[in-house]
């Protein structure tokens, strides 16, 4: 993975992902850039994975956060 491909956002490189899936079914092209579109929609969705990977992590830590917060709360009640 490249510098650039770590600096897009999760929207842009699915929108790349998208475009190269595209031109894949669309076929025409040579065995080549069949290929080198293949390898760079693989990246694509590492860049993406990446992204959703993180975002569950972060959503994951917000909710043990709030039931901590909510078992405190119910500690100090009970």
């Amino acid at each position: 993975m490249t510098k650039v491909d770590e600096a897009l956002s999760y929207e842009q490189a699915r929108d790349e992902l998208i475009e190269v899936v595209r031109r894949l079914e669309a076929g025409g092209t040579t065995l080549e850039e069949s290929l080198a579109l293949w390898e760079r929609g693989e990246e694509l969705a590492k860049v993406c994975r990446r992204w959703l990977e993180g975002a569950r992590a972060r959503l994951d830590a917000a909710l043990a956060e709030e039931e901590g917060t909510e078992g405190d709360a119910e500690g100090a009640a009970g």
